[in-house]
This record gives C-alpha cells, sequence and structure tokens, in this order.
C-alpha cells in the first residue's frame, strides 16, 4: 500500500521539530477540529508528515512519520479525540516557509493556504514532492 502524505502545524514554542527530534516520536493530541480528526483516523502507519512551525515560524522544517495509528487522544476529557504518534524523519535541508509556499502555482490549493487554521491536513504526491523538492530533499 502506497504512503499517505500530511501536514501537521505546531507552533514552536508550544513543541517544535527540535523538540521532536530530541523526544525521538511523540503523541500528536490536542486536536479539537472535527475535520482534522477524520484527517487523524485516516493516518497509517509509515505515511508520511510535514511538521510546519506555525505563528511565528510559518515554514515546514521536517518530515515525520506515523508510527502508530489512530486511538483515543489521553488528554481529551470529553468527546471522541484521537491522537496519533509521530517520530522524525528527516529535517528539511531548507526549511520551506510559507510565502514561498504561496508563490509555487502548484501549491496554490494546499491545505495550508485554502484552510489555514486547520492543524492537520492532507497533501496530494504531488504537493508533498514538491515541497520536499524545495526543502532540498528526495525520497
Amino acid at each position: 500500500m502506497n504512503p499517505q502524505y500530511w501536514l501537521v502545524k505546531q507552533e514552536p514554542e508550544a513543541y517544535s521539530w527540535a523538540d521532536l527530534v530530541k523526544d525521538g516520536k511523540t503523541q500528536w493530541t490536542g486536536v479539537r477540529n472535527y475535520q482534522a480528526r477524520i484527517h487523524l483516523r485516516s493516518m497509517k502507519n509509515k505515511d508520511f508528515v510535514l511538521f510546519y512551525h506555525s505563528v511565528s515560524d510559518k515554514k515546514i522544517v521536517g518530515i515525520a512519520k506515523i508510527v502508530k495509528e489512530a486511538y483515543p487522544d489521553p488528554t481529551a476529557t470529553e468527546g471522541d479525540w484521537v491522537c496519533v504518534d509521530i517520530a522524525p524523519f528527516k529535517p528539511l535541508k531548507n526549511p520551506v516557509t510559507l510565502e514561498t509556499i504561496k508563490s509555487i502555482p502548484a501549491l496554490s490549493q494546499i491545505g495550508l493556504i485554502r484552510q489555514s487554521r486547520l492543524s492537520v491536513m492532507p497533501l496530494s504526491p504531488e504537493e508533498f514532492s514538491t515541497l520536499c523538492h524545495l526543502g532540498g530533499i528526495t525520497l
């Protein structure tokens, strides 16, 4: 089965790419948006995830992988919320800024631009490949 591709957003002051690298893996908890929950439930082991620093940095900084599929979010006090576990895979050689992403016509429909408040979103294989290329990485 071919991997799927995703982008997750996180404020680096709360949890950064460096934190993920130091920890080796983490539970991706605290998502409280119904559409993002659907995306979390769709993630499969070994799917690729672009890690985006939001708010202060506004750039993609690394590639992670799903290492545990959706399960109940231990931080949820009510509701049917889920989380996944992610692990660092590879840092981008050249972080890809939001400004750069907005300047590439092939990325004009990416969720990061169309639904800027969504914290978990799918990427097409072409979008993922373009972003990795911009970041100096080939998979």
